[in-house]
């Protein structure tokens, strides 16, 4: 009876392996460390914030609601509660696909007022930080990218036969995609002049003067 036991056991094993079993576990374990990478380089990023906010601010104080922008959606990023399970759940990963996105467009808008300040493109802790973000936001390109492979590694095991039997046992679900919208205009400064003047109203048009009615002829000498 043992050794029946044992041998329909084996027979599991095997069967299991071959429908793919171990690869859906290798595989979610790529995705989660493909994710955590992910999570490191925007921490990263964020961490970088503060700094890069200080210097901005000893030369352009007046630039108040760039600040602002770049701290409420610092913040929102923040406050969130990101895990390993953001990777099974479609509305928390488009919530922080979200955030990150407007984070992105902030610090965006905080480099373009460098352009207005000589003095401040100049500055050694300036250059030094705006080039430790370039970096950063490569590490980041990096990284959602061999998320999403990962993912759709996981996802082609979940769908293609046999092993989306295997899938169906186990409830292994396709795995939502990392995506920006709009990513290219994101990664595109805004062209803001914050330093722009209103434009002049314009000159009215003169008003013509009325027109002189011609003199009323002479009247006819009697005869």
């Amino acid at each position: 009876m043992r050794k029946l036991a044992l041998f329909f056991g084996l027979t599991a094993i095997l069967s299991l392996s071959g429908c793919g079993y171990n690869d859906f576990q290798s595989k979610d374990e790529g995705v989660k460390k493909a994710w955590a990478e992910v999570l490191n380089q925007y921490q990263r990023r964020s961490d970088l914030i503060p700094n890069l906010v200080a210097t901005v601010q000893g030369y352009a104080t007046q630039e108040k609601d760039v600040f602002l922008g770049v701290a409420n959606a610092r913040s929102k990023v923040g406050q969130m509660n990101i895990g390993a399970d953001v990777v099974n759940n479609p509305e928390a990963l488009k919530n922080f696909q979200k955030a990150q996105g407007d984070l992105s467009s902030a610090l965006s808008r905080l480099l373009v007022v460098a352009e207005n300040y000589p003095q401040l493109k100049s500055d050694a802790n300036f250059r030094e930080l705006q080039s430790q973000l370039e970096g950063t936001e490569n590490r980041i390109t990096v990284a959602r990218k061999r998320f999403t492979d990962s993912v759709e590694a996981y996802n082609i095991l979940t769908r293609q036969f046999p092993t989306n039997l295997t899938a169906m046992m186990f409830s292994y679900a396709v795995k939502p995609q990392f995506t920006v919208e709009n990513e290219k205009a994101i990664s595109v400064a805004p062209k803001v002049d914050f330093g722009a003047k209103p434009a002049a109203a314009p000159t009215p048009a003169p008003v013509a003067a009325p027109a002189t009615a011609p003199p009323a002829p002479a009247p006819a000498p009697a005869k």
